[in-house]
């Protein structure tokens, strides 16, 4: 009967136990899963700002596309109001003395590169 007891009292510890410890994993799995939620709605909240921010940087790319071929298009019509504008003048069609002619060619050419941003940083 005592060793009936004491089995009795080890299997009950033993039950004892394994309920603790079963709890100690059920509290670490909800904590878990509840961090992991909190994660998941941070990351959805950074995801959304994300989007926004590609959406306003599209805008804006859009924009500048827009008003470079705004842009374009007014220099190509200028260029088309002086073409037609040189092609009546007299003046236009005279030769200009060598020296003068290539400082003049000198002055537009670095100027153009001037304003040209890509060949000026290579």
């Amino acid at each position: 009967m005592d060793k009936l007891k004491k089995i009795y009292k080890l299997s009950l510890i033993a039950l004892l136990i394994i309920v603790i410890f079963s709890i100690y994993f059920a509290y670490q799995c909800f904590e878990d899963e509840q961090t992991a939620k909190q994660q998941m709605t941070e990351l959805s909240s950074q995801m959304q700002q994300l989007q926004q921010k590609i959406i306003k940087n599209n805008q804006i790319i859009t924009d500048n596309e827009l008003s470079k071929h705004e842009l374009e298009n007014q220099s190509i019509s200028r260029q088309e109001q002086i073409n037609e504008q040189l092609k009546d003048n007299d003046c236009a069609n005279r030769l200009i003395p060598m020296p003068i002619s290539g400082s003049m060619y000198n002055r537009a050419k670095s100027l153009r590169e001037s304003a040209n941003p890509s060949k000026s940083t290579q």
